[in-house]
C-alpha cells in the first residue's frame, strides 16, 4: 500500500483566462499573415527574407501558444501533465491557458451511479442469499483518480462488489436472536456499514461515496421455499405467544372483578375449571360451542 504522504494530492494547475490568450493569438496569426505578405511585397531582397521569417515565426508560435486553449464545462476538470509530471488540475469552468506543451486529461467530477449485479454469496449462517446495490458517487480528488489506481471507474466497480460480498458474510440475512443484526431487519444500520467499508476501500482512488443502498435481497431460489415455511412457522408462534399474553391477563382480570365484586365464591378447584375454560375460549382457532351442565363438577 502506498503512503498516505507519498500519494499524489490534488492542487491548482497554473492558468490564465482563455479570452485574453485567444486574442493575443489571433492578433499573432495576423500580425504574422502581414509580415509574410508585407515581405513578398517588398521590393528589397534582405527586407523581404526578414519579413517573411519574422511573420512565420510569429505566425507559428501564436499557433502553437493557442494550443494551450481548454474549454471547461461545468462538472468537469483538466489534469495537466508537463513531460510526464503532474502540474495541478484545471476545475474553473470556461476558457482557460495553461502551457501548450503539457497535455490535459479530461476528468468528469459529477455524481455517478454503479449497480451492480445479483451476487449469489452465502450469509453468516451459511445460507445462500442474493443481493445487489447501488452506489452513488463522484471524484473527490483528481490526481489521486489518475495517477493512484489504472482505471478509477474499474476500480469503484470491483471494490463496491467486494465489500457487497463481505458485508454479506458477515450478517445472517435473518438473526435467530433479537438483539443481533441481520441484513433484512436492519437495513439501516447494514447500509451505513455497507458506506464506510466503501468509503475506505475507494479512498485511495480519490473517490467519495455519496451514498449506499441495497437494491435487491433474497434468499437463493433453491432455499426461498424453505427459508419461506420457517418464517412463517415463526409468526405462527410469535402470533401465538401474543394471543396467550392475552389470554392470561383477561383470565386474571375476570378473576379479580369476580372476588371484588362479590358475584360468585370460587373454590380452587372450580376457579381452574374457569381458567382452563377461559383459556380454551381465547386462544382457539374456532367459536367456543357452549356446553350447558345440569349437574355439578362434583359428579
Amino acid at each position: 500500500m502506498t503512503n498516505d504522504n507519498e500519494r499524489i494530492r490534488e492542487y491548482p494547475a497554473k492558468s490564465v483566462g482563455g479570452g485574453l490568450a485567444l486574442t493575443c493569438g489571433l492578433l499573432g496569426l495576423l500580425a504574422g499573415t502581414g509580415l509574410v505578405v508585407g515581405g513578398a511585397l517588398s521590393g528589397e531582397d534582405a527586407v523581404k527574407v526578414t519579413l517573411i521569417i519574422l511573420g512565420i515565426v510569429i505566425g507559428v508560435t501564436a499557433f502553437v501558444m493557442m494550443g494551450g486553449l481548454n474549454s471547461v464545462a461545468p462538472g468537469e476538470a483538466r489534469v495537466v501533465q508537463l513531460f510526464g509530471r503532474y502540474r495541478g488540475t484545471i476545475r474553473t469552468d470556461g476558457l482557460r491557458w495553461v502551457n501548450p506543451f503539457t497535455s490535459r486529461e479530461k476528468i468528469s467530477t459529477r455524481v455517478r451511479n454503479h449497480e451492480t449485479a445479483v451476487l449469489k454469496v452465502n450469509d453468516a449462517y451459511g445460507n445462500p442469499i442474493e443481493l445487489a446495490a447501488v452506489v452513488v458517487w463522484r471524484v473527490e480528488d483528481t490526481a489521486q483518480a489518475v495517477f493512484e489506481v489504472d482505471d478509477f471507474e474499474e476500480f469503484v466497480s470491483v471494490q463496491t462488489e467486494a465489500a457487497v460480498r463481505h458485508i454479506a458474510i458477515e450478517y445472517p440475512y435473518d438473526a435467530h436472536e433479537d438483539d443481533a443484526l441481520s441484513l433484512r431487519g436492519n437495513a439501516e444500520e447494514i447500509t451505513e456499514k455497507l458506506a464506510l467499508e466503501l468509503h475506505a476501500r475507494v479512498e485511495a482512488a480519490g473517490v467519495r461515496i455519496v451514498e449506499s443502498r441495497f437494491t435487491h435481497l433474497a434468499y437463493a431460489p433453491e432455499i426461498a421455499s424453505a427459508m419461506l415455511q420457517r418464517q412463517q412457522a415463526g409468526a405462527v408462534v410469535a402470533a401465538r405467544r401474543q394471543i396467550v399474553d392475552g389470554a392470561v391477563g383477561m383470565v386474571e382480570l375476570a378473576l379479580t372483578r369476580l372476588a371484588e365484586e362479590d358475584i360468585v365464591e370460587l373454590d380452587p378447584e372450580r376457579k381452574a375449571a374457569m381458567v382452563s375454560n377461559l383459556m380454551v375460549v381465547l386462544c382457539g382457532d374456532r367459536a367456543a360451542q357452549p356446553v350447558v351442565n345440569t349437574g355439578t363438577l362434583y359428579q
